[in-house]
């Protein structure tokens, strides 16, 4: 085994990912804001069915697309190594960020499937461009994509504060300055 040289480590995430990262914390923060609203009003309300709907789908959309242009960026990019935490704030590190990309494709997908079986659904729009519907419409399934849906953004809202809290213990209370993961992100 060779040993690392200089050069072969990063100190910091590529300024793409970094980039991503932000704009896709802005994202969820609005889309679960935009949910709260939208299913607070009315039926009656015609901007939630003519604008609030329709921009949340279109966001969600984009939110799915960004996570799958991070994936393929963090496929091809050297990254930093871990930090130096402890074996089990490691551990959970890994597992909460494996949990919060899987939910970022999972959450999209089943509010897409909620759409597009919900029988009075016109389906999914990307900033006016129609997406196909790939399911049949079948309220049934619609009411168990909405529960999935709602369940797993929560889900999703735990852990990215799971998450924010953690880069704050190590900024903040961790005696160890090589803990610090904040400096890799900005």
């Amino acid at each position: 085994m060779s040993q690392a040289t200089h050069d072969d480590v990063v100190d910091k995430y590529p300024a793409t990912l970094r980039i991503l990262h932000w704009l896709r914390a802005l994202l969820i923060l609005g889309l679960i804001g935009a949910g709260w609203t939208m299913t607070s009003l009315d039926d009656e309300t015609a901007a939630k069915f003519e604008q609030l709907y329709p921009l949340h789908k279109s966001f969600g959309v984009l939110v799915f697309l960004v996570v799958l242009i991070q994936l393929g960026i963090r496929a091809t990019s050297r990254l930093p190594g871990p930090a130096e935490l402890p074996a089990q704030e490691r551990v959970l590190s890994h597992v909460v960020h494996v949990a919060i990309y899987a939910l970022l494709l999972i959450v999209p997908l089943m509010g897409y499937a909620m759409s597009s079986s919900f029988t009075q659904s016109d389906g999914v729009t990307f900033f006016g461009i129609h997406l196909p519907e790939l399911l049949p419409k079948n309220d049934d399934w619609f009411r168990v994509f909405q529960f999935l849906h709602k369940t797993l953004a929560y889900t999703l809202l735990a852990l990215v504060g799971l998450h924010v809290l953690g880069a704050l213990k190590h900024r903040f209370f961790d005696r160890n300055p090589k803990a610090d993961v904040l400096p890799r992100m900005l």
